[in-house]
């Protein structure tokens, strides 16, 4: 169900993988340009996108998706949004590679 604004960082429990609140708090920006045909041709493995493009990859949903009318409230969704786009749904996720990885 669609809420009404993001949540505070673990607010609901680690998935499996032990990552919190993967979708539906805010679209994540991701470092990839946007093609919507690339996936139907990338690599299988860490496809990276094509080396360029006018938008870039925003996934995982957000807060305003709600299943009756948006089915991009998954962990597989990707959309497309121009590089100096700002909205209150939209963020990113800091990542930290762990030593030895």
């Amino acid at each position: 169900m669609a809420g009404w604004a993001t949540a505070p960082v673990r607010s609901y429990p680690a998935n499996d993988f032990g990552l919190f609140q993967i979708i539906g708090n805010v679209w994540e920006w991701c470092g990839d340009w946007f093609d919507a045909g690339y996936y139907s041709r990338a690599p299988l493995r860490n496809p990276a996108g094509p080396e360029s493009g006018t938008a870039r990859v925003i996934q995982g949903g957000s807060y305003l998706c709600h299943d009756s009318y948006c089915r991009r409230y998954r962990v597989a969704a990707r959309n497309a949004n121009t590089p100096e786009s700002t909205t209150c749904n939209m963020g990113f996720r800091t990542v930290l590679r762990m030593p030895g990885q």
